[in-house]
């Protein structure tokens, strides 16, 4: 494939796949670190905020390549519980082990912290921050996007991972009851990758 190469700071085919949808029409080339000869070491990932763990990792992998880096950083916040688990939303349970059993442990926490929640009192969203930086470690662009609902009272659907079972859509259906195509045209992530597209210089 022709176009611009932009190496994306994941090596998860799903997300490579969700934003060369976007990105390659429009004519770039969507690379996951997995193209890489050798993957440079993870950035440290000790922001308190969203933006902030997106810009430590485009800033890190682009000066480490020495390629146009584009990197994410998402999770969930519940407004009842002043944000969390926000930055922490992937370990926030604590448990080690694999992404099923992190993914149990962090929904069952969720539901005991939301028990005694009204329902008018359980909104929340996924977000998804995103940023572009160039090998110098300048800032080209960044966006956010969000996906927003209320925490269910208990897990509903087979699709997606992490709290998609626990995030009620406004039409009364879990992010993880969408279809995946359609799950992948309205979230979070499809939200911030099109409006950095607008943003790239």
């Amino acid at each position: 494939m022709n176009g611009v190469p932009i190496l994306l700071a994941t090596s998860n085919p799903h997300k490579v796949n969700e934003v060369s949808a976007i990105l390659g029409p429009l004519g770039y080339q969507v690379l996951g670190l997995d193209s890489l000869d050798r993957v440079p070491p993870e950035p440290v990932e000790d922001a308190d905020t969203f933006e902030g763990n997106a810009r430590l990792k485009a800033i890190g992998y682009a000066r480490e390549t020495g390629r146009r880096c584009l990197a994410d950083d998402s999770g969930l916040e519940v407004d009842a519980l002043g944000g969390q688990p926000g930055v922490h939303s992937a370990r926030w349970a604590g448990v080690s082990g694999t992404r099923d059993q992190r993914d149990a442990a962090n929904n069952a926490k969720l539901l005991d912290a939301m028990k005694d929640v009204l329902d008018r009192d359980r909104t929340a969203r996924f977000v998804c921050c995103m940023c572009l930086a160039d090998p110098d470690g300048s800032i080209v662009a960044e966006s956010r996007g969000t996906f927003d609902g209320v925490i269910a009272r208990a897990p509903r659907g087979a699709h997606g991972f992490g709290y998609d079972p626990l995030l009620v859509l406004p039409e009364g259906v879990t992010s993880a009851e969408l279809a995946p195509a359609e799950k992948n045209r309205r979230s979070h992530r499809s939200e911030a990758t099109r409006a950095i597209v607008k943003r790239i210089p």
